[in-house]
């Protein structure tokens, strides 16, 4: 079993079995210093979690709210048991919710939890095909902010189109994996 450990050096729980692929730590440690001037204050929402350890960063770094989905239950716990300790070490504490649910299916149902997030992190299987599915129902539920961002980790090797919709703002590679950084189109 994997070691899984926060950019500060906090121990987390790693998932179960062979089923997860944790964001890489130097790929965490980039895209947070890319995100550090929104960070504080943020509401997080952390799409096919795994482990949680995204929401973790950004609640390390002063996010205020995360909310975590996954539909496996295994994911989902640990997310949860690792989540809740970052949360509790924040003052004053974080909000965190976690969902085990099918992620698309979720997000198609309407953002009911509250305000609109600032930050949306995306990391489905990679070669799921998800990704029009996840930008699509991030943007027709009412789910980001006006100036908010949505970032998708994808393989280096074959990174989504850019969903319609969504302008590409930046593209990162890091080694086998990259991070799109999206926001939403204006209309006209």
């Amino acid at each position: 079993m994997m070691v899984l450990r926060l950019s500060g050096g906090r121990r987390l729980q790693s998932p179960p079995g062979d089923t997860a692929r944790p964001t890489p730590s130097r790929v965490r440690l980039a895209v947070m210093n890319m995100l550090a001037p929104q960070l504080p204050g943020s509401s997080w929402l952390d799409l096919c979690c795994g482990s949680g350890v995204m929401g973790c960063e950004a609640l390390q770094r002063g996010g205020r709210r995360v909310v975590a989905v996954d539909q496996d239950r295994r994911m989902a716990a640990t997310a949860r048991a690792n989540l809740e300790l970052v949360a509790a070490s924040q003052h004053p504490a974080a909000a965190v919710e976690i969902v085990q649910q099918e992620v698309v299916r979720w997000l198609n149902q309407g953002n009911r939890t509250g305000a609109p997030f600032d930050l949306i992190y995306a990391d489905p299987p990679y070669a799921s095909g998800l990704y029009p599915q996840l930008a699509a129902a991030v943007g027709r539920g009412q789910w980001i902010s006006a100036d908010g961002l949505l970032l998708l980790e994808c393989a280096s090797a074959e990174p989504p189109a850019v969903p319609e919709g969504w302008a590409c703002i930046k593209e990162k590679r890091y080694g086998t994996s990259s991070v799109l950084m999206l926001q939403p189109s204006p209309t006209v």
